[in-house]
């Protein structure tokens, strides 16, 4: 059966459920913080801190990254 999905490998497809689903916690956490005023990921590591600064930046840089593949999933895999 043919894969739909653009990409070569299954590292590339690793790498974007990994996106994701980091963008699913993301939006979560976005949920959460609209809604009750709770940042989960501020409360895990800290207001400001380090840690979460770099798990903000990981959430941004999937959201890049499915933004950018994400409409490729609409090409069939034989037009690439």
């Amino acid at each position: 059966m043919a894969s739909t999905f653009p990409t070569r490998g299954r590292s590339a497809l690793t790498v974007t459920w990994i996106a994701f689903w980091l963008l699913v916690v993301g939006g979560l956490n976005w949920g959460l913080i609209g809604l009750f005023g709770v940042d989960v990921v501020a409360a895990i590591f800290g207001p400001g801190s380090v840690a979460a600064r770099v798990v903000y930046v990981v959430v941004g840089l999937s959201a890049i990254y499915c933004a950018i593949t994400m409409p490729a999933l609409r090409r069939p895999a034989n037009s690439i």
